[in-house]
């Protein structure tokens, strides 16, 4: 077995555990594949690494793995997400950050997962992802899918920004604010729950979208179907505003239209066979302590 891994570079106290979950992993016949800045950080920081252990080279791609391993927080694990996108090869996030939504298991659990990944003892969720495209020169969203949302922001100005939105071409409204979330089922315990939208079990089959500081309290988060087309054109006084699709962000001149929809492939999340989302909103958000 294969497996691509990839890690944030602020493993501090988490280094033993990982070099653990490597050498449990490598004991158990799989053959590791780690990301080349990470591998990079691994050995400077003196980490003692499996035999074998390689860069994922350039003639090794997300469709040539078995698996991918994410070791951080979600930030990590949407960085390998959009490795993988398209391929069906399947992410597994082992939690060394804060809160670590999208993450399965804790770095202490080496054994446990190197088990259940060589044994298949775990379910794969298909998670949606949403596809974005602009009417404007400067955005190239080729290939770029969301895993967690899409966000339209206003740049750093005082002057909010007006967002003209249609659904499947019928005019819904004009938001009139900082921005707009348009997010997945996974991406409402992101940026969409941080402006106040619902938190979604995530599979569901829906998309949120949450107006960031409206102008009038009258704009609510709205839940819709995720087999829909939104088109969100923006107008600001600023000469540009920003598109942000999973952290990553471009510029586009005020009148450009954002077009955002259900993009046809998921991406496959290892689950552990006893991990449920009730349980993890009890711990990451601290529900009844």
């Amino acid at each position: 077995m294969e497996l691509a891994i990839f890690g944030n570079e602020y493993q501090h106290g988490h280094l033993p555990g990982v070099e653990r979950l490597l050498a449990t992993l490598s004991q158990n016949g799989m053959r590791l594949l780690v990301d080349g800045a990470f591998l990079a950080y691994l050995r400077q920081s003196g980490a003692l690494l499996p035999l074998g252990t390689e860069a994922i080279g350039g003639e090794c791609g997300p469709g040539d793995v078995d698996a991918v391993l994410s070791l951080g927080g979600d930030g990590t694990f949407l960085k390998a997400a959009h490795w993988v996108a398209g391929t069906g090869t399947p992410v597994m996030g082992i939690n060394t950050g804060h809160l670590g939504y999208l993450t399965t298991a804790g770095i202490g659990e080496a054994e446990e997962v190197a088990r259940e990944l060589t044994s298949g003892d775990y379910r794969i969720e298909p998670r949606t992802t949403l596809q974005v495209a602009a009417d404007c020169s400067v955005a190239d969203f080729c290939g770029l899918c969301a895993l967690n949302e899409v966000a339209i922001l206003r740049q750093d100005t005082s002057s909010m920004i007006a967002m003209r939105t249609t659904v499947n071409g019928s005019e819904l409204t004009t938001y009139k604010g900082d921005g707009l979330v348009v997010c997945t089922p996974t991406g409402s315990t992101a940026y969409n729950m941080s402006v106040g939208g619902p938190i979604l079990d995530p599979m569901n089959s829906c998309l949120v979208l949450s107006p960031v500081s409206p102008h009038s309290l009258s704009m609510r988060p709205l839940v819709m179907r995720d087999d829909v087309t939104v088109a969100v054109t923006t107008l600001t006084r600023a000469r540009a505003f920003q598109v942000s699709v999973d952290g990553k962000a471009v510029l586009c001149p005020s009148g450009t239209t954002v077009t955002i929809r259900r993009s046809p492939t998921a991406i496959r999340v290892i689950q552990r066979t006893g991990h449920n989302f009730a349980a993890t909103l009890r711990s990451k958000l601290n529900w009844g302590v």
